[in-house]
């Protein structure tokens, strides 16, 4: 279990609200460590698991032009997935990964760059680009601890640390 998951799964039934996860280039991993931690059901709504381009437009409201202009690995696209995820499975917050793990460079932009996202209640969002090294298995560990880390010091109003943020509230 990614460190962190459980002290995020813990705040939020102490809150009693909800997350839910849109992810690409981690495939399922987000869920997995947040289904990893005793409890998690009473936090945990679901995922969905947009790793095709076409289905972050069709399953979580992607702008269908946004992704046509600047392809799946971008700041926007993440946020649009985060809220798109939280609007879909009814929850208080929503989290979004995409990006490029690699072998090979995608949509432009090099193995490594990574976009994560959290939309949450009353217009609380956050996006961080997150330039990553490593192989494959290895950007995919970081990503997940990052969006995880993301929410939780979202939660507690702390600014991450080595991502370039943005706040869109």
């Amino acid at each position: 279990m990614t460190p962190g998951a459980d002290a995020l799964v813990d705040l939020l039934v102490a809150r009693g609200e909800t997350v839910a996860v849109a992810e690409s280039l981690t495939g399922g991993l987000v869920a997995a460590e947040l289904t990893a931690v005793p409890g998690a059901s009473k936090t945990f709504r679901g995922s969905v698991t947009a790793y095709a381009t076409e289905l972050k437009a069709r399953v979580l409201g992607v702008e269908g032009g946004l992704l046509a202009e600047r392809g799946a690995v971008d700041p926007e696209v993440a946020l649009q997935m985060a809220r798109g995820v939280r609007g879909v499975l009814e929850t208080d917050w929503g989290l979004a990964t995409t990006g490029v793990a690699g072998p090979e460079p995608q949509d432009g932009q090099p193995v490594g760059t990574v976009f994560i996202a959290v939309s949450g209640p009353s217009g609380q969002e956050k996006v961080a680009e997150l330039g990553l090294n490593g192989d494959r298995a290895e950007i995919r560990m970081e990503t997940v601890r990052s969006v995880l880390t993301l929410l939780l010091r979202q939660l507690s109003g702390e600014r991450p640390e080595n991502a370039r943020t943005q706040d869109t509230e």
